[in-house]
């Protein structure tokens, strides 16, 4: 069966001690950072299209999850979009205050997803201050929690494009361990804790990224007093190059040319362009087709990622360039593909025409039957 990407793309953020610590054992929360991260962070949230949070940050922290600048609520209405992200809750207890921010403060939309047979008496107790999203119904998830991946493709099916994550530790430990996080934004606070225990940014599991799969470092930035270090996860090209396959399956059909897709990523996450074989005209290349759409003096380029589901072309009849040698052109410094081009039209040299510019490859072959099956009325 053909898999379909179906999620947000998911951007987890923390903030710890020195020592690794979310927070002290005190009753008052501990203050991490200050307004010049703080504002940052609304940054971020401003750019995305949901918050979610554990029941238990929620209960401990009583957050408003909303955007604080009224400047950058005013520039997502003109977007068309509404003021503040949607708000997201996890919780298999139920045990929520109806009056607590996040169901109080601001116009936002709001989302609980309720594991555990407490989805009836939280619509009751809740009303119209919340969609209830029974979570059971969704998935089958750990006895102790909800199914994230089914909770993602809800999130998805309604509109959420790019979610935060903000915790707390059991949320992100789950997430992590699933390998659901595309892009990790941790802040870094110049103070120990010490206290055994206090909670730590994560708890035990089974983590994709352990010693021997390093986390991409995307930035290393000094803010007011603190360090963000933003890291981009392996999921992120899976996210990425699912999308590129997906564009795939738009182009028009042919019998003498591959169905491409691909997409331009800058090193925060965000799409510069995409584009799929044959979509402006009859011999154009995914590769080419996005490209097209961005400016070639962009100094995003210079760190973005081209995601293509077939590799780039290093020879073609219907153009005097071919794709490896535009994306070289354009200053991309990596290369994410699914699928190495088979000898059925040309002999194709892309990974290692990019190689030999000093371009990063990174080929996924795991993904390479999606390609193959969007291409599959070619070997018939």
């Amino acid at each position: 069966m053909t898999e379909v990407l179906e999620r947000p793309y998911v951007v987890a953020s923390a903030a710890q001690s020195l020592d690794g610590y979310l927070d002290d054992c005190a009753d008052a929360r501990l203050v991490l950072s200050g307004e010049t991260d703080l504002d940052r962070v609304d940054d971020v949230r401003a750019g995305c299209d949901a918050i979610l949070v554990g029941a238990h940050t929620l209960r401990r922290d009583d957050p408003r999850l909303l955007v604080r600048s009224a400047e950058r609520r005013q520039a997502r209405v003109a977007a068309g979009r509404p003021p503040n992200p949607a708000k997201v809750v996890l919780t298999r207890s139920g045990d929520l205050d109806p009056g607590a921010a996040f169901f109080t403060a601001g116009p936002a939309d709001r989302l609980v997803y309720a594991a555990g047979g407490s989805a009836p008496e939280l619509r009751a107790r809740l009303g119209s201050a919340a969609t209830v999203v029974d979570a059971d119904d969704l998935g089958d998830g750990p006895p102790d929690g909800v199914d994230l991946s089914a909770v993602l493709a809800d999130l998805h099916r309604r509109g959420v494009r790019r979610l935060l994550v903000e915790g707390g530790r059991r949320v992100l430990t789950a997430f992590l361990t699933a390998g659901l996080v595309d892009e990790l934004h941790l802040v870094v606070a110049p103070f120990f804790v010490g206290d055994p225990d206090a909670p730590r940014l994560v708890g035990p599991g089974e983590f994709p990224h352990g010693p021997g799969n390093r986390m991409r470092l995307a930035e290393v930035r000094r803010v007011g007093d603190v360090v963000l270090a933003r890291y981009l996860l392996a999921a992120a090209d899976d996210f990425w190059l699912r999308r590129a396959i997906e564009l795939s399956r738009a182009c028009p059909p042919t019998g003498s040319a591959y169905a491409v897709g691909a997409v331009v990523v800058d090193d925060t996450g965000h799409e510069l362009a995409s584009g799929y074989s044959r979509e402006t005209g009859p011999r154009e290349h995914a590769e080419e087709v996005a490209l097209s759409r961005i400016d070639p003096a962009d100094p995003r380029l210079a760190s973005a990622t081209m995601y293509s589901s077939l590799e780039p072309c290093s020879a073609r009849a219907s153009h005097p360039v071919p794709c490896a040698d535009l994306i070289i052109r354009a200053g991309i410094r990596r290369v994410v593909l699914a699928w190495r081009e088979p000898a059925l039209f040309v002999d194709c040299h892309g990974v290692e025409r990019l190689r030999d510019a000093d371009v990063e490859v990174v080929e996924r072959p795991e993904l390479a039957p999606l390609a193959r099956e969007v291409n599959a009325h070619l070997f018939d």
